[in-house]
């Protein structure tokens, strides 16, 4: 059996048993480098090699966390949720208020990938306040996680700015052209435009189909105190604006999330809203709330050192595309597969696209696809996975906003709501736009 198939198995296997995800994913490197021919030495060397890599990701998350828990401690967050309550009493409002906070919701994750590029660092501060709204509401919070990795996936498939400017055009169109295709002709938004048009569908059938009907939170879980009603000065308000508009500006010019955090943070310590005797505590429960994400990054980097070293990614290919032997059709879907394997195991769709498309590019010629078809298999390739990842921060991170109170399972309510309302809407799609293109 193919080792990237089988490290993915045993890894998404353990994680659907409860099994946590970190021990999910270095039980699956490590058996699928020993399926692949390495050595236990060669497999533990190639995984931590990776390790080095998922390190400034993880730092960032950990930053992040700092900030978004000073944030918090400002206020701002808890006036939001005021307002929201506010609006509980009436049906009517109650109705409202649904659309109102899954629409904010939407945009927010939706401006986080191309407007303000902060990635998943708006929910730790924008939905853990909202909890009790939610629960209040008896909204659905498995169609909440799918409207926020809608927002955090489509946008950079289909935009070509901020996290979209880098998957689009450097990362896809970069390495295409450096496998051979000649690309520069290529509208790269009407090549992702029928991919995209499949997370939108997927996205329909999660918030009027799936997801609709009520469901109950424990409120008593979920801290009343620190949610609403929560006293907020003036001074703190103007603070914490600012402190997230100086972060935005210095991540943006620097390109870095640590400095923005840093800078974000520093400004709560200058101005007293966070005290100085106060301020390694909030840093250290800040880190602790993103300090899984971070461990789960740092992990999945090496997982997929483990499937580059086996080698075994272009047999998985060439494997698929020989048992169609020429079949346009079939070697589309078994590409789309491949890509979906690979990311699901990996968990991020910018790591897998530079894997893959050496492979699918003399394939695609082989097999006479045009270069707009070629763009959008392998950028759906790539971006099929990200959603419904055990291992991607796009699952990651709402599940980070959404169990702060222990009432949210990130495989049950995250990964597998997920995978089920956007990989497969989104291989359809991606199977016939490779077809019609």
């Amino acid at each position: 059996m193919n080792a990237v198939f089988l490290a993915v198995a045993v890894m998404l296997g353990l994680s659907l048993a409860r099994t946590h995800v970190v021990i999910s994913l270095l039980i699956g490197a490590l058996v699928g480098g020993l399926a692949g021919g390495l050595s236990l030495a060669k497999t533990l060397a190639a995984f931590n090699t990776g390790l080095t890599g998922g390190a400034s990701v993880a730092l960032s998350y950990a930053m992040l966390g700092a900030f978004a828990l000073a944030i918090a401690k400002s206020g701002l967050p808890h006036v939001v949720a005021d307002l929201a309550v506010k609006r509980l009493e009436s049906s009517r409002g109650q109705t409202r208020l649904k659309w109102m906070l899954i629409g904010l919701l939407a945009v927010a994750s939706v401006m986080s990938q191309n407007l303000v590029p902060i990635h998943i660092a708006f929910i730790p501060l924008l939905v853990p306040p909202l909890l009790y709204v939610m629960a209040r509401l008896q909204l659905d919070r498995r169609l909440v996680a799918c409207v926020l990795t809608f927002g955090l996936t489509t946008p950079y498939m289909l935009f070509p700015v901020g996290f979209g400017d880098i998957f689009l055009k450097q990362i896809l169109l970069g390495n295409i052209t450096k496998a051979g295709m000649d690309v520069s002709g290529v509208n790269v938004m009407h090549a992702m435009a029928i991919p995209a048009a499949g997370m939108v569908l997927g996205l329909l059938l999660a918030v009027f189909v799936s997801y609709r009907r009520p469901r109950h939170y424990v409120l008593g879980k979920i801290e009343n105190a620190e949610r609403t009603h929560t006293h907020v000065s003036r001074r703190s308000l103007l603070t914490a604006l600012f402190a997230i508009g100086a972060a935005f500006a210095v991540q943006l010019y620097t390109d870095s999330m640590i400095m923005g955090a840093l800078l974000g943070f520093l400004v709560f310590l200058a101005t007293g809203v966070v005290r100085w005797r106060e301020a390694d505590g909030v840093f250290n429960e800040g880190m602790k709330m993103m300090a899984m994400i971070g461990f789960i990054m740092i992990t999945a980097q090496g997982f997929a050192e483990v499937l580059k070293a086996t080698g075994e990614v272009e047999g998985l290919v060439h494997a698929s595309a020989d048992l169609f032997a020429g079949n346009r059709g079939m070697a589309a879907f078994a590409m789309l597969l491949v890509g979906l394997l690979v990311t699901m195991g990996i968990g991020s769709s910018f790591s897998t696209v530079p894997i893959i498309a050496a492979i699918y590019v003399p394939l695609c010629l082989q097999l006479g696809f045009s270069p707009l078809a070629t763009v959008s298999i392998i950028g759906t390739a790539g971006a099929l996975g990200d959603a419904g990842s055990p291992a991607s921060d796009s699952t990651l991170g709402p599940t980070a906003g959404l169990n702060v109170d222990g009432q949210h399972d990130h495989i049950r309510d995250t990964t597998l709501p997920t995978f089920l309302h956007y990989n497969l809407p989104l291989m359809a799609a991606g199977w016939i736009a490779a077809m019609v293109l």
